[in-house]
């Protein structure tokens, strides 16, 4: 993101705009996250593999989660016609390429690590009193 200049780009699109907010609001809710990184990891799934990928999610919750992520064309939902009904779920072209623009915050994370864990620490140590 260091190439972007908002400066440069004086007439941004009032409805991009409204989209970054959402895909941000999106993909910063840890659900989605932890569904596209299963996704991407283990490709299709069954909801039952995919929730327990997810430790903790209740069926609720995925459920909501998967339902916001093909909303906005994340992944697609495959109903296969048998008894009783498979559901699988994958990402799309659209939801593979948000998980590789998110991979660079790991790469971030796990090079800042050290940084990080001295900061809070430095941080918690003052404030402790």
């Amino acid at each position: 993101m260091a190439d972007f200049d908002p400066h440069h780009y004086p007439e941004l699109d009032p409805r991009v705009e409204e989209l970054v907010t959402d895909i941000i609001g999106r993909v910063a809710d840890k659900w989605t996250m932890i569904v596209l990184e299963a996704l991407t990891e283990h490709g299709e799934m069954r909801f039952s593999k995919l929730r327990a990928e997810c430790g903790g999610i209740s069926q609720k919750m995925l459920t909501q989660t998967v339902r916001a992520m093909e909303r906005d064309g994340l992944l697609i939902r495959t109903v296969h016609p048998v008894i009783p009904p498979r559901v699988e779920y994958r990402l799309t072209e659209l939801g593979g390429s948000l998980a590789e623009a998110f991979c660079g915050v790991w790469v971030w994370a796990a090079r800042n690590f050290d940084r990080i864990e001295t900061s809070r620490a430095a941080f918690d140590g003052r404030n402790a009193a």
